[in-house]
């Protein structure tokens, strides 16, 4: 499963903007340990439409749509549940579509076979230019652009524009900057929530010590290991060098790289403090990294697991509860300040039709986000998305931390990169990095072969 999944960067007709980390993170740290428990849309032009609806959807019965989607598990089963109520309120009928990864590649496939989906949801702020370079994204309509003026922070309309033009919708988002531990582990270790890199190493060191294998990584999914990259080298690099390299602007072989992966070595260079080691990671899945880490009673196989806010899905698979079994704490600070890493998926029109304006302006509204985030699992860009739909106060402070940012961000690192290099499985920054899991004291090979992936995917 590939998650929004995965990914800061703010970027405005070339000009970057940095997040204020110290305010986020504060943000977060105000509730993130807090448990809670509280949990249909509203609004459109069909006569399903709940009372007080302010959202106009015109009614579409007889039309049909399909929308294209790399979501799996839970995720697939969340977001059908939006596109299922678009079809009451219009009367469309939507199919999903289940993608492969990397999506461009799926979607080129159907394209040249003549069956592309009506909109996708793409994971990637490269794969939405490259859809546009391609001449597959179609313009985003009025009514779409009014909810997206109304409801989103400049900085989330400008990572779906391209030349000024707005192309997308970014529908799912997430804060990638978080360490998800067992509270059961943390308790018997008598571990504190760490705030800085040499007192995260501590913490490890502490569980460890208590017989529970600290950290679990999955590095089968090689986009979990880009997300531990990003975040040490964003706190320790800052963030003008995040951006110079999100942009290939300085080499993967500059000095800034190896300090980043000398620091990540500090933890992947412990065999005794991965699940599995080295080798167990690398056939661990992402589902699996975090299942393993809430199962097991007090002797789970990991005290803790990094990845975004939705690993809150997984906890749940795993029968446990966030704020009770699980909690969370921001990604320690590596440099200056801690980093916080965003992502997100933007919903793409690939056929020009009413109707998938029509998705496009409901998946703009409060309407949409509030189906998926009642569920859990999901945090949303859109600022006027009521805190309160949020399942647990959990989310709930992860999501005002994300919209407290406003238009200061930075977007996933290997995102903004082309997909070639960035976002293929098996290949490029995934596969390099993998490497680099099974052998982090070769640095400098590491840097080598990122270097030279990179200039490849830069020049292609």
């Amino acid at each position: 499963m590939r998650s929004t999944s995965r990914r800061g960067i703010r970027t405005t007709g070339g000009r970057t903007t940095r997040l204020t980390a110290v305010a986020v993170v504060g943000a977060l740290a105000l509730g993130l340990t807090a448990c809670g428990d509280d949990g249909d849309g509203k609004g459109g032009g069909a006569s399903t439409a709940p009372d007080g609806a302010t959202l106009k959807l015109p009614k579409l019965d007889g039309e049909k749509l399909e929308v294209a989607a790399v979501w799996t598990g839970p995720e697939q089963e969340n977001f059908k549940k939006v596109l299922a109520e678009f079809e009451k309120r219009t009367g469309a009928e939507v199919t999903f579509v289940p993608a492969q990864d990397p999506i461009i590649n799926f979607l080129g496939s159907k394209i040249a076979g003549g069956a592309p989906p009506d909109v996708a949801m793409l994971p990637q702020v490269g794969a939405v230019k490259q859809a546009v370079d391609n001449k597959w994204a179609k313009p985003v309509g009025a009514a779409a652009k009014e909810q997206l003026a109304k409801n989103f922070a400049r900085g989330w309309r400008d990572l779906a524009a391209v030349d000024g033009e707005q192309y997308g919708v970014y529908f799912k988002a997430a804060n990638k900057s978080l360490v998800w531990y067992n509270t059961t582990v943390f308790e018997n270790a008598g571990a504190k929530e760490p705030k800085t890199w040499a007192q995260f190493l501590e913490t490890v060191r502490t569980v460890y010590d208590s017989g529970v294998t600290p950290v679990s990584v999955g590095g089968a999914d090689g986009w979990v290991l880009t997300d531990w990259f990003e975040n040490v080298y964003l706190s320790q690099a800052g963030p003008e060098k995040y951006d110079q390299l999100a942009k290939h602007e300085i080499k993967w072989t500059d000095p800034s790289v190896k300090e980043a992966l000398t620091t990540l070595g500090q933890l992947f260079g412990e065999e005794d403090y991965l699940a599995g080691g080295a080798d167990g990671a690398l056939q661990t899945e992402f589902p699996r990294s975090v299942e393993q880490t809430f199962t097991g009673g007090d002797q789970p196989k990991a005290g803790m697991v990094f990845e975004g806010d939705f690993v809150g899905v997984n906890i749940a698979q795993a029968k446990a509860e966030v704020g009770k079994d699980a909690k969370v704490f921001p990604f320690p600070a590596v440099g200056a300040e801690a980093p916080v890493v965003s992502g997100g998926d933007a919903a793409v029109l690939l056929k020009e039709s009413e109707a998938g304006q029509a998705l496009l302006t409901f998946l703009a509204s409060p309407d949409a986000a509030e189906v998926w985030a009642k569920e859990g699992g999901f945090l949303s860009p859109n600022k006027n998305l009521d805190p309160s739909t949020y399942p647990n106060e959990v989310q709930r402070n992860i999501a005002k931390a994300l919209i407290g940012a406003g238009d200061d961000f930075r977007f996933d690192l290997s995102d903004q990169t082309p997909q070639a290099f960035g976002g293929t499985p098996g290949k490029g920054m995934w596969k390099d990095l993998q490497d680099f899991l099974k052998n982090p004291k070769d640095v400098t090979g590491a840097q080598r072969k990122l270097e030279a992936n990179a200039a490849k995917a830069y020049k292609g």
